[in-house]
């Protein structure tokens, strides 16, 4: 078993998955604001911890499904639980190796695909999943330009890529994606970084063919 599926294995056993959800939440609840839900749509949350986002997009009235997938079979067993939507559905797999018939039309992943393997790969798999137009919307805490965090690979002692903000971009535009950037911050918080760096978002939207 990979050390990164061990560690969120464990997350999900002890409360850490609520705790990232509450952490996250704020930000990622004001990212997700932007985003016009008008249209019938579908939505992957890669990396989804314990599916708070999938259930909160299944919510929407426009959305037709709404699936989560994470590396970490116990995240998933959380997210069944949990569950309170036909719309709702959780794969345990990491999305490189993903099988899936459909495309969506919207792709998130929170503070999830630095773990990967390689990045390039899973963009690529990512890309291929999008519907032409279709977007998805990667959010980071953890990149060079925040140096707070760049100290937390260290500390959590498993594989997590550091990126700067411009290189996040190139792999993005090496893809295929046109690319635009967010910083959503919380400005009311006691640290410091989220305050005055917060969330990176990195928006990629697949080419019209």
């Amino acid at each position: 078993m990979d050390s990164v599926r061990k560690t969120f294995d464990e997350w999900a056993q002890n409360g850490r998955a609520e705790v990232m959800e509450v952490e996250h939440g704020k930000n990622v609840l004001k990212f997700l604001k932007t985003i016009s839900f008008d249209n019938p749509f579908t939505f992957l949350d890669v990396g989804c911890g314990n599916g708070w986002v999938v259930r909160k997009i299944a919510k929407e009235e426009k959305c037709k499904k709404s699936i989560g997938i994470d590396k970490s079979k116990k995240m998933i067993i959380q997210c069944k639980k949990k569950a309170d939507s036909k719309k709702e559905e959780f794969i345990h797999t990491d999305i490189e190796s993903m099988s899936y018939k459909g495309k969506f039309n919207f792709i998130f992943s929170m503070e999830s695909l630095y773990y990967s393997d390689s990045i390039e790969i899973a963009l690529e798999k990512i890309y291929k999943l999008l519907k032409p137009g279709g977007q998805f919307f990667c959010g980071t805490d953890f990149y060079t330009d925040n140096k707070a965090t760049a100290r937390w690979a260290g500390i959590m002692k498993i594989q997590m890529h550091l990126h700067s903000k411009k290189e996040w971009k190139e792999f993005f535009q090496k893809t295929g994606f046109d690319v635009k950037t967010k910083h959503i911050k919380d400005l009311k918080n006691k640290k410091k970084w989220k305050r005055e760096y917060g969330t990176l978002f990195i928006i990629g939207t697949k080419p019209e063919k």
